[in-house]
């Protein structure tokens, strides 16, 4: 058990409940698992706080802001002190990146009727980034 925990830690990071949800469909003895996690954990082969740096650095390169990321580590397993702290130190500019995605998606002309406005603060605001930073995206060129 320990082996396959290991092999698929080196395909990739982990958060410990994804591991431990790959490891259920091995075996039904929570006992073993939780026994192989704490040995991994031991030999900081698993890590989470690691885990949830590699897939903030991978998000925010795919342009995804701040609600995103945090909905996805969430979802991931991690919990959310540790994703704020992780969130916290990446020093983003957020509306840098807001308006990076914007000018990428739909150009370097900003909107002048509302309908199309409205129409690219959707699309930010999907990308997960806070209503403030969209504004902001809107009202001063970065």
């Amino acid at each position: 058990m320990f082996a396959k925990a290991l092999r698929v830690l080196a395909l990739r990071e982990h958060s410990r409940l994804e591991l431990a949800k790959k490891l259920a469909s091995l075996t039904e003895d929570s006992s073993l698992i939780e026994q192989v996690l704490d040995k991994l954990a031991q030999s900081d082969y698993l890590n989470d706080q690691r885990y949830a740096e590699m897939l903030v650095r991978s998000s925010v390169s795919k342009g995804y802001g701040p609600l995103k990321l945090a909905h996805l580590l969430r979802e991931k397993g991690v919990n959310s002190e540790l994703a704020k702290t992780v969130l916290d130190a990446a020093e983003i500019d957020w509306q840098a990146l807001a308006a990076y995605q914007r000018q990428k998606k739909f150009g370097d002309t900003l909107p002048r009727d509302w309908p199309e406005r409205a129409r690219q603060s959707r699309f930010l605001a999907g990308r997960g980034f806070y209503l403030e930073t969209i504004n902001a995206v809107f009202h001063e060129k970065c």
